[in-house]
C-alpha cells in the first residue's frame, strides 16, 4: 500500500474528527514530506521502548498508536497469565501530553479488565520500575522519550520483574500489536479498576534508594557542597529530599531548571551527556565553590556528574567514568562490610569500557556483559536470582543501577552513591577526580571518546542502514595505520579474524568473547570492530598491556 492509501485511511473511521482533519489538512496541501515522513513506516519497539514524535500518523505517538500498542500487550499478557486478574502500573514524566496519553492508556487496561495503578503526577522512570515489584504487578508502562527532543514523547513496557521486555515477550508483543487493526482498540474505561498512587510509592522508593546508595561508613556529608539541576524534568520530585534523607544540607538547586516544563527552555537538548546542558550547574558550581554537580535528563533514569579537576576546574566526566568509579566505591564498601563471598557480579555492557572488568576481576567479583540497554541488565539479575547477587551496573551511555530493588538505571539512587564517593573523598583528604585517577594508576589508563551522530527520518534510517550493509559488505582493514584484527558482528552472532580468516561465535549476553585483560607483547596491537544495528559501530584497540581505549 502507498503512502497515500495509508494515509487516506486516517480520514475515516474508527480515527476521531481531529485525526482526520490533521491528516485530510496534509493531503489538501500535499505536504508529501509530512505524509512519507508520518506513513512510510509503523513505529516500532527498540531498545528503549517505542518513541516518535508526537501527532496523526503511523509513525507517530498519537492516541491510536499508543492504544493498539496497549491492546496488543493486554492480549499477550492474558496468554502469559491466564485466569488471573492482571495488573499494570502507569507513570509518566514532564512532556506534552504525557498525562493525557497516561490515562488513555490505563483507559485501554481498565477496559480489557486489567486493574490499573497510575501515580497521580509526573514521576523519575526508576519509580515505575520499582511500583512494578512493590506493587506486584504483572507488567508496567512509562510515558517518556527520554532525553529526545520536546516535540517527542515514548512508551516503555516493563514486565512482572521491573525490567524491560527482552526476548521473548518484546517480539511476542509486537506480533499481538501488528494482528490488530484499530477498530479493535477497547477504549471505554472501566475507572472501578483504576487506583492513583503516588506519595506511599514516594516512601518507599526513597527507603530503597537509601538502603541501596548510602553507607552507614561515609561521613562529611554536610560538608558536600553540592550543585544539583533537574534539567527540567522529573528528578525534582525525588532527589532533592532523597539528598536530604541522607544528610545532604549543602545543596543548591539551579533554580532556572527548577520546574518541569516540556520545551527544556533553557537547554537545546536536556541530555546530560552534553556538557552544554549542564552550563548552567557548572557555572553556579564555579561561583559558590562547589565539589560536584549532578545532573539528571527528563525522566531521571540518566545522570550527568562534573567535578572539580587537577587544575581546580568542573570537569564532566564520561559515563564509563562514572560506572568505574561507582563499581569500585561499591565492591570496596561490600568487602569492608564482609558481603563478598565469589557469588556476587556487576553488570555492563558491549560498548562500555572494559576497565570495570579488571575492577571488578580486582575484588574477585564477576563482571556479566550483554548487549546495549539496561534491560539486558535486568534480564542478567532475573537470570541469576537464587544464586548470585547483582551489586550494580551500567553502560557508558550515562546510566547506572545500584541494587537490585528496581531493574532500570536510576539517576535518585546513582546520585546518592555519586555524593557518597565525592563525601568519602573528600573527608580523606582527597577528592572525586584523584580517585579515578588512582583507579588508572593501579589498574591502567583507559581512554574513551562518544561521537553522536543523529540521521532523521526516512532518508537518515535509509543511510543507517546502507552503512550496515558497506560495513558488512567491506569491513575497515585499518585504523590509524593499525591493522584490524577482529571483526565482531552481532547480527550474524559471529566473530571473523581478518589476519587467520577464522571465526567463532559471540554468545552475548551469557558470556563474554573478548578479554580485553588478557595481555599483549608491546606494540602489538589488536582492533576489534563491532557492528551494531543501534550504534551503528564501534571499534576498540589495545596498545601495551593493561591500556585499552574505545571509541
Amino acid at each position: 500500500m502507498n503512502i497515500l492509501e495509508k494515509a487516506q485511511r486516517w480520514t475515516t473511521a474508527p480515527f476521531d474528527t481531529a485525526t482526520q482533519k490533521e491528516i485530510q489538512n496534509l493531503i489538501d496541501n500535499n505536504d508529501i514530506d509530512q505524509l512519507t515522513d508520518r506513513f512510510y513506516k509503523d513505529l516500532e519497539f527498540g531498545t528503549g521502548g517505542m518513541r516518535g514524535i508526537m501527532g496523526a500518523g503511523l509513525n507517530r505517538m498519537n492516541k491510536y498508536t499508543y492504544g493498539k500498542a496497549t491492546q496488543g500487550l493486554v492480549h499477550y499478557m492474558k496468554q502469559c497469565f491466564p485466569n488471573k486478574q492482571l495488573q499494570v502500573a502507569i507513570a509518566y514524566d514532564c512532556r506534552h501530553n504525557s498525562d493525557t496519553f497516561a490515562k488513555l492508556v490505563a483507559d485501554v487496561f481498565t477496559a480489557n479488565g486489567v486493574k490499573v495503578f497510575l501515580f497521580d503526577d509526573m514521576r523519575p522512570t526508576p519509580e515505575l520500575s520499582f511500583a512494578v515489584r512493590h506493587l506486584q504487578c504483572d507488567a508496567g508502562i512509562v510515558l517518556t522519550a527520554s532525553h529526545n527532543p520536546p516535540e517527542y514523547n515514548g512508551y516503555k513496557v516493563y514486565w512482572n520483574d521491573g525490567g524491560q521486555i527482552v526476548p521473548p515477550e518484546d517480539v511476542a508483543i509486537i506480533d499481538e500489536v501488528k494482528k490488530l487493526k484499530f477498530s479493535e482498540i477497547n477504549f471505554k474505561e472501566n475507572d472501578s479498576l483504576l487506583t492513583y498512587v503516588g506519595d506511599e510509592l514516594d516512601e518507599a522508593f526513597w527507603n530503597a534508594s537509601l538502603s541501596n546508595g548510602t553507607f552507614a561508613s561515609t561521613q562529611g556529608r554536610e560538608k558536600l557542597k553540592i550543585v544539583f539541576t533537574s534539567l527540567h524534568g522529573t528528578s525534582i520530585k525525588l532527589i532533592p529530599e532523597a539528598l536530604k534523607r541522607a544528610g545532604y544540607s549543602d545543596v543548591h538547586i539551579v533554580e532556572e531548571q527548577r520546574i518541569p516544563d516540556g520545551d527544556f527552555p533553557t537547554v537545546a537538548s536536556p541530555n546530560p551527556e552534553e556538557p552544554a546542558a549542564l552550563k548552567m550547574a557548572t557555572d553556579l558550581a564555579e561561583k559558590i565553590g562547589a565539589n560536584i554537580v549532578i545532573g539528571t535528563d527528563p525522566d531521571s533514569d540518566r545522570i550527568g556528574i562534573a567535578v572539580r579537576n587537577i587544575e581546580g576546574n568542573m570537569q564532566l566526566l564520561n559515563g564509563n567514568q562514572t560506572m568505574c568509579m561507582m563499581d569500585d566505591f561499591l565492591l570496596k564498601k561490600w568487602q569492608e562490610e564482609g558481603r563478598l563471598n565469589g557469588k556476587q557480579f556487576v553488570g555492563s555492557t558491549i560498548v562500555s569500557t572494559d576497565l570495570v572488568k579488571v575492577i571488578a576481576a580486582s575484588y574477585g567479583v564477576e563482571t556479566k556483559v550483554g548487549l546495549t540497554g539496561f534491560k539486558w541488565i535486568a534480564k542478567m539479575i532475573r537470570e541469576a536470582e537464587g544464586t548470585q547477587e547483582f551489586i550494580g551496573g551500567g553502560e557508558e551511555s550515562f546510566g547506572y543501577m545500584v541494587g537490585d530493588f528496581n531493574r532500570d538505571k536510576d539517576a535518585v539512587t546513582a546520585t546518592l552513591l555519586a555524593c557518597e564517593i565525592a563525601a568519602d573523598a573528600k573527608t580523606n583528604g582527597s577528592s572525586f577526580y584523584k580517585e579515578l585517577l588512582q583507579l588508572y594508576v593501579k589498574h591502567g589508563y583507559y581512554k574513551e571518546h562518544l561521537i553522536s551522530i543523529v540521521k532523521k527520518g526516512i532518508e537518515g534510517a535509509n543511510q543507517i542502514a546502507q552503512m550496515m550493509v558497506d560495513l558488512r559488505a567491506k569491513p575497515l582493514t585499518k585504523l590509524d595505520g593499525s591493522a584490524v584484527t577482529w571483526v565482531y558482528d552481532y547480527q550474524k552472532s559471529e566473530a571473523k579474524n581478518l589476519v587467520s580468516g577464522k571465526t567463532k561465535k559471540i554468545n552475548i549476553p551469557k558470556k563474554l568473547q573478548y578479554l580485553p585483560g588478557q595481555e599483549f607483547p608491546d606494540n602489538n596491537i589488536e582492533v576489534c570492530f563491532i557492528f551494531q544495528e543501534w550504534h551503528v559501530f564501534s571499534f576498540r584497540y589495545h596498545r601495551k598491556p593493561r591500556v585499552f581505549d574505545t571509541l
